[in-house]
């Protein structure tokens, strides 16, 4: 059966979309180790804000530049990323969801923001996902929003 991802910038907004998009598409049960929601129709998970990174700058034998104005500016050919550290385990869960043979859509439903739309760009640059993708707009964030004022509008396919 296929299944839509909707993935939020942070758990707490992954938590509200559950209780909240249940009511039309169906009661969502948490996975046990906290990171995702799911039902027969969609799984909801999130990232912790910045998951990924800019790799920093190296030299061309491939160790790092010192921070000394002598070096700069520094324009890498190609603007490279990598994991944070602290958040890999949440990064390498929703790559793990995002791959998924259920998965056959990607929603991006974190914040509408510079920095929201930056996250959920990253992950699909990372992840060279080639699912469709599509952006929830939510006007509200209540127990009184009703899923039917959600929009969800295509970006690419």
């Amino acid at each position: 059966m296929s299944k839509t991802l909707i993935i939020a910038e942070k758990p707490s907004v992954a938590t509200d979309l559950a209780r909240v998009l249940g009511k039309e598409l169906g009661k969502f049960t948490r996975d046990k180790s906290g990171a995702f929601y799911q039902n027969d129709r969609a799984i909801i998970t999130s990232a912790v804000g910045h998951l990924l990174e800019q790799k920093k700058p190296m030299t061309e034998e491939g160790k790092s530049l010192p921070w000394k104005f002598d070096y700069l500016p520094v324009i890498p050919r190609k603007f490279e990323l990598e994991p944070i550290k602290q958040s890999e385990d949440r990064l390498k869960k929703v790559l793990q969801l995002a791959r998924s043979k259920d998965v056959t859509e990607i929603v991006n439903a974190c914040d509408a923001g510079r920095e929201g739309e930056l996250i959920f760009h990253n992950l699909v640059r990372y992840g060279k996902w080639t699912k469709p993708t599509r952006r929830l707009w939510m006007q509200s964030m209540t127990d009184e929003c009703h899923p039917q004022r959600m929009a969800w509008h295509a970006q690419r396919s």
